[in-house]
């Protein structure tokens, strides 16, 4: 079972001028080193976090806003997020895993995707960001 870290969403990067243009958010751990790092997302998540993070409200609910009030209607509520694994292809790009941990009728349930969306989602239930150890030794800027 990894050792889980709790970071916070230290920054976010837009790079507007291009919808292939990477975004960059930053996560820093919340306690010990204050250990930072990189992860390049989508100008829509980028855009949605971004969004969140500075209060703009929208006409209507876009899909990470969907997708709170589905969890919510159905009884659920999101507790954590957790990025737990950084996958390495041959040329040395990497992937990041995540996850979702929604409670539900007294128990949890573990939900698969992506880091960006487990962000979205995070800054809207105002829920912890946990980080695998492994994944945080393997990557940290400082």
């Amino acid at each position: 079972m990894p050792e889980w870290i709790e970071c916070e969403l230290a920054q976010i990067l837009l790079m507007t001028d291009s919808i292939s243009s990477p975004q960059v958010i930053v996560l820093r751990e919340i306690e010990g080193a204050g250990r930072s790092f990189m992860v390049h997302i989508g100008l829509f998540e980028a855009l949605a976090i971004n969004r969140q993070i500075h209060g703009e409200a929208m006409p209507r609910p876009l899909t990470h806003d969907l997708l709170m009030t589905m969890m919510t209607a159905l009884g659920g509520r999101l507790t954590r997020v957790a990025i737990s694994d950084l996958v390495e292809d041959q040329d040395g790009n990497g992937t990041f895993y995540g996850f979702l941990v929604v409670e539900r009728d007294g128990g949890e349930v573990v939900i698969d995707c992506r880091p960006s969306d487990a962000i979205a989602m995070a800054t809207r239930a105002e829920c912890p960001i946990f980080v695998a150890k492994e994944v945080i030794d393997k990557v940290t800027l400082t």
